[in-house]
């Protein structure tokens, strides 16, 4: 009797163990996967960035890069599903620290707007240049809507684009798009841009205030997700930098 009552305690113990360690390799492959969309993210974004500041007077003005608060890089931004309406895509966004430095990149998504795609074309890259604080606080706290919570336009485009300083002060957002090798100013009036903190969460581990993980420097493993993009960003940035040194 003792001996079945022990086989069973045995059995029901294995059978627990093996339930907690299939939980345990699921959660963790999850996780893993959820890690790999992410540092994907962040690869596309840096690649995006890179493609078009290395094409010739079809990139981003130095002046806006230099005096920049923060930039946003979205790629891949497509078509709402049918019925939604509007357009739906996630990047990442870094804000410039006080001390000059770039901070940690924070996961975003935007959605909704009308500012549609042409006719033939699936999808679209986005970047929008931040201008003062005004424009990036709100996105912050948790959720930015273009033209209502900060003003935004269509950016100018050409790396020696004639613009003057006083561009800052005519809108706290500069917005672009790149579809099919094009790439313009384009206006997100409506879009709304919002803080994905599931991509967050995954990167960065428990969950953070947005400006605590913007105010930090990345570990080894955060780096080996965000890197792409933080080394194209500080990459231009810096060029834009020098370059306007050099010409004085």
């Amino acid at each position: 009797m003792n001996s079945k009552r022990f086989s069973i305690i045995t059995a029901t113990a294995v059978l627990t163990l093996s339930c907690l360690a299939t939980l345990v390799f699921t959660e963790t492959g999850a996780a893993a996967v959820k890690l790999s969309d992410d540092a994907e993210r962040a690869s596309n974004a840096g690649a995006v960035l890179g493609e078009i500041m290395a094409a010739p007077d079809q990139d981003v003005p130095e002046v806006l890069l230099r005096n920049a608060v923060g930039i946003a890089v979205i790629p891949h931004v497509v078509k709402g599903a049918l019925g939604v309406g509007g357009q739906f895509g996630k990047g990442l966004v870094s804000q410039k620290n006080a001390n000059g430095s770039w901070g940690a990149p924070v996961f975003i998504e935007i959605s909704g707007g009308s500012f549609g795609l042409q006719l033939g074309v699936q999808a679209t890259d986005l970047i929008m240049v931040f201008t003062n604080h005004d424009g990036i606080q709100p996105l912050f706290k948790g959720k930015l809507k273009l033209g209502a919570d900060a003003s935004a336009a269509a950016g100018p485009v050409g790396r020696k684009a004639e613009v003057g300083t006083d561009i800052l002060l005519k809108s706290a957002i500069y917005s672009y798009s790149r579809s099919k090798g094009l790439f313009a100013g384009i206006s997100l009036d409506g879009s709304v841009v919002s803080i994905d903190d599931s991509a967050n969460e995954n990167v960065y581990g428990k969950p953070f205030a947005v400006t605590a993980i913007s105010a930090s420097k990345p570990n080894a493993a955060q780096m080996s997700v965000v890197g792409p993009f933080m080394v194209a960003l500080q990459k231009y940035v810096s060029l834009a930098v020098s370059t306007n040194r050099a010409g004085k």
